[in-house]
């Protein structure tokens, strides 16, 4: 088999009463924003998302394997670079043909900071920009993130055998 295909996601919870000192990462870009995830690394659930699935894809374990959120070396890690250090886990075998990812949430609106969610990703990912998809839709007010309570992620991962 030549290709093979991974699904990620990941979900946050917003901290109570704002930000709390943390900020608002997605893609590997700070957005100013009143509030900011819940999570031992920085908390960015396109990052996980788009590493469980190339994780995924290639048959390996999920991202708590490799950084696991009981080790404080990964307290608040920037998840670009542990996206960067999985991506070396495969660089033998495999190569990431492209990347597909939505972030679920009603505020902030992600397509003013697309572009350079997309930078940051295909940079971690080794690849050209054109190989990495990132939009943004709302819940139209349902569920966790309708409700504005956190923000949630899904991607798709595409490999190619080298």
């Amino acid at each position: 088999m030549s290709f093979r295909v991974g699904l990620g996601v990941d979900a946050h919870a917003f901290t109570a009463g704002g930000g709390g000192g943390r900020r608002l990462v997605l893609g590997g870009v700070e957005i100013p924003f009143e509030g900011a995830l819940i999570g031992h690394s920085d908390a960015d659930v396109l990052a996980h998302a788009v590493t469980d699935a190339m994780l995924g894809a290639a048959g390996l374990e999920d991202i708590g394997h490799y950084f696991p959120d009981t080790d404080e070396r990964y307290r608040d890690a920037d998840s670009i670079q542990l996206l960067g250090e999985a991506r070396a886990l495969l660089e033998e075998s495999w190569e990431v043909a492209n990347v597909d990812a939505v972030v679920i949430c009603e505020r902030p609106r992600v397509r003013d900071y697309r572009d350079g969610m997309r930078e940051n990703l295909a940079g971690a990912l080794r690849v050209e920009r054109t190989r990495v998809g990132v939009r943004g839709t709302t819940t139209e007010r349902l569920g966790f993130p309708g409700r504005g309570e956190g923000i949630a992620a899904q991607a798709v991962c595409l490999l190619e055998i080298r």
